[in-house]
């Protein structure tokens, strides 16, 4: 609203300098993409995220299977090491387990989608793990340890946070060219009055000067 104000004031001020309009405008353009435009671009980016981040969910949901594994035994430190890039994935990814990169390895056997059977190192599901125990682990249709399926929820969250850092981005870039803009015509009219002091400068002090 000031910046609107602003406008009217200099549309007719006889103080007006060529600056001040053009300041006034700057400023009001500028209130209008913070506002209007920013937002908009922010929208935009979100939906474009969302159908992205949804149509990955569904492809994981239609790849990914959630199925049964069994613990067989502890995992010895040697075969936690030499699994430490699969184990670290399956922690990472896995929503079943949702562990930390300190839990204990077990051993355990699983059986695929496609009816074949696998055996492997993975974070275990509980503390401590006991032998014969059941919990659920999330492979591909061969079998392969892989993570969660992206939630719908999630993404939409995603999204958001997208669009929101978009329109931020927007509005901050509009601001500080705003302030280029102002300090550039400062820079001006600093120039100008330096100029218009040198110019009187000489007949201060003298009688019937400017007369």
């Amino acid at each position: 609203m000031r910046t609107a104000m602003g406008v009217w004031r200099w549309r007719r001020n006889p103080l007006r300098r060529p600056t001040d309009l053009f300041e006034a405008w700057v400023a009001f353009a500028a209130l209008v993409c913070v506002l209007v435009v920013a937002p908009a671009i922010g929208w935009v980016a979100g939906l474009q995220v969302d159908g992205t981040l949804q149509q990955a969910a569904h492809e994981q949901r239609q790849e990914r299977h959630l199925v049964p594994a069994v613990v067989l035994r502890p995992a010895p430190e040697s075969a936690a090491a030499a699994d430490a890039g699969a184990s670290a994935s399956a922690s990472a990814d896995t929503s079943a387990q949702r562990t930390a990169p300190h839990r204990t390895q077990i051993v355990a056997s699983w059986t695929a989608p496609d009816g074949s059977s696998h055996q492997g190192t993975v974070p275990a599901a509980e503390e401590p793990p006991r032998p014969g125990e059941r919990f659920r682990i999330w492979t591909d249709a061969r079998g392969r340890l892989v993570g969660q399926p992206l939630d719908p929820s999630a993404a939409v969250f995603h999204a958001g946070m997208a669009g929101l850092a978009a329109a931020i981005c927007v509005a901050t870039l509009v601001e500080t060219v705003r302030r280029l803009v102002v300090r550039r015509l400062m820079h001006r009219r600093y120039i100008r009055l330096d100029r218009a002091w040198a110019a009187a400068g000489p007949d201060w002090g003298r009688a019937g000067a400017g007369s």
